[in-house]
């Protein structure tokens, strides 16, 4: 049978439009049905995530990875905070001190009868003991404390909180509810370093590099980082200073709002969270577990860590890791922990804000590089001091020479100061080279020259507030 093929071409249209409005009614129906889909408390993948969640926040909080055989039994810290009162060296520490090194309280560790006496000021805040009671409450964020039978300490070992963690400060200055992944920047880890009264270990690995270098040399250096700074490299390279004499150590970054993107460090080349997590547990904390990068064999680079052969680290018995197993869960917690919200009104002027958007879209150019939701670069973000018109420094010290693109969600908390002393409050950049978001916009304006108004500047400022 013979069709015209104006027929056939019209009859196939209407097969088109019937289907594409069908698949279009299907998809609407399908969408629906995924939107209004509640999660099943017996599903998988639930029970799977809830189990991930309390088990990484449990190992982000509490757990040494063994790095206690480092900080305790050989660098001795344990004995400096107990004091020679109860068998250890020195003064001890008290909480006065702890927190005057940055140290936190997690309120939620102690009973609710002390809390009430340190709301009242009944605590005796210079009592050594007091530090050992709360260590022994698990409440001093980051520090765990091994004791023996009599109740002084035995050993004491760090977790990621102790770095990447804070309080809200609820109940005193110090003291308060965790606050996972907001970077301590009251915590001064050289001065908490320098206390420990065996510092050979470290002497060892830098006299590498500098075959006289005394305990006295190191605590100077260690001295030099002030709070809220670390330098992760100083036992790879030996570099203590920047070219220009200031220390070389970097600011402790924020844990959280890492979803989305690739490189979580501050310079090029060390990887994402996983990676990250592994050198600092293996090769800072000093856990006992693996990690391998054949890369830190380059004896030019990294001096220190390629005669300790430090990327091809690893425990005699497989089961004796304590690292490698809580990777996955680590990893799962840190990347489910949102930046803070900033409040309208309060942590940002709105109308400014708006007025700041426009300018990081269009004259500032900012979103060329800091792209919403995740404030960086989908895929490889990371670009050369060259393109960036800056010092080279810190980058040269990384994999791949680079610096990474920094997201931006949050920042309002450093530029307001919240829950840190107000000394510590603002210092942006790697190395807090700017101490207000309004130095940051300046700086790129004249390097970049973008011709911003001060007013224009100021409104940028209100925006970034506002991430």
């Amino acid at each position: 049978m013979h069709f015209p093929q104006k027929n056939i071409a019209i009859k196939i249209g209407c097969v088109v439009v019937v289907g594409s409005v069908l698949t279009t009614l299907v998809y609407a129906q399908s969408s629906k049905k995924i939107e209004q889909s509640p999660l099943a408390a017996e599903d998988a993948v639930v029970n799977n995530a809830a189990a991930l969640l309390q088990h990484g926040r449990n190992i982000f909080r509490y757990d040494t990875y063994g790095d206690e055989t480092f900080w305790g039994d050989a660098l001795q810290l344990h004995q400096a905070i107990q004091g020679s009162q109860f068998g250890g060296v020195g003064p001890g520490v008290s909480p006065k001190t702890a927190l005057a090194l940055g140290l936190k309280v997690d309120s939620d560790a102690l009973p609710a009868q002390v809390l009430a006496k340190l709301r009242q000021g009944q605590i005796d805040l210079d009592d050594v003991g007091v530090t050992l009671a709360l260590l022994k409450n698990d409440a001093v964020v980051g520090v765990k404390g091994l004791f023996n039978t009599d109740g002084s300490l035995k050993s004491m070992g760090l977790t990621c909180a102790v770095c990447h963690s804070t309080v809200d400060d609820s109940v005193a200055p110090g003291v308060g509810r965790r606050l996972d992944g907001w970077a301590n920047h009251d915590l001064n880890t050289g001065a908490i370093i320098a206390a420990a009264p065996n510092l050979t270990p470290i002497r060892n690995l830098l006299q590498i590099v500098y075959p006289s270098i005394t305990d006295d040399q190191i605590r100077a250096v260690l001295g030099g980082w002030g709070p809220g700074k670390f330098d992760a490299q100083l036992l790879f390279d030996g570099k203590a200073l920047r070219p220009d004499g200031g220390p070389a150590a970097t600011l402790i970054p924020n844990a959280f709002g890492l979803l989305g993107y690739n490189l979580h460090t501050w310079t090029g080349g060390w990887g994402t969270v996983t990676y990250w997590n592994a050198l600092v547990a293996v090769l800072e904390m000093r856990g006992k577990g693996t990690f391998f990068d054949p890369r830190l064999d380059d004896t030019n680079r990294w001096p220190i860590a390629a005669t300790a052969r430090f990327g091809h680290t690893s425990v005699d018995n497989p089961e004796d890791d304590q690292v490698t197993p809580k990777l996955p869960a680590l990893h799962y917690y840190q990347l489910s922990l949102p930046a803070p919200k900033p409040t309208p009104g309060a942590d940002f002027n709105v109308a400014a804000a708006e007025r700041g958007k426009a300018l990081f879209a269009g004259k500032a150019n900012c979103s060329s590089c800091h792209r919403s939701p995740i404030w960086t670069e989908p895929g490889l973000n990371e670009h050369l001091p060259s393109e960036m018109k800056i010092d080279s420094f810190q980058a040269d010290r990384s994999p791949d020479g680079t610096y990474k693109t920094m997201n931006l969600a949050g920042l309002y908390i450093r530029e307001r100061g919240l829950f840190m002393k107000p000394e510590n409050k603002g210092r942006f950049y790697h190395d807090g080279r700017f101490r207000t978001l309004l130095d940051v916009v300046n700086s790129y304006d004249l390097r970049f020259s973008l011709g911003l108004t001060p007013q224009e500047g100021q409104d940028l400022v209100e925006y970034l507030k506002s991430l």
